[in-house]
């Protein structure tokens, strides 16, 4: 299941107009699949948009976990499948 839910943390240093995808590669999340998940962002992503693997985001359990920063704007229970769903309506729709 996509589920997505704006945030307001963790704070970024990231500037207003530079986007980057955080996936979760902790224990929970690559047991939930999040590699693969990393590796469809990284296979679709958008010019102009950074996608990294990163340590633990805090929501163990709803896994794997996504985080658009700046936006804060985070996906649970992403699939491999709906990468691309996130690319055209978040992330080359303007959020």
């Amino acid at each position: 299941m996509l589920n997505n839910q704006t945030s307001h943390s963790p704070t970024t240093d990231l500037s207003p107009s530079s986007r980057c995808v955080r996936v979760c590669q902790n224990r929970t999340c690559k047991k939930q699949g999040s590699a693969k998940v990393l590796a469809a962002f990284k296979a679709s992503v958008a010019a102009g948009v950074t996608v990294a693997g990163t340590g633990c985001l805090g929501q163990c359990g709803n896994g794997p976990m996504v985080l658009v920063l700046p936006d804060r704007v985070w996906y649970s229970g992403v699939r491999p499948s709906q990468v691309s769903l996130v690319v055209e309506q978040h992330l080359l729709g303007g959020g």
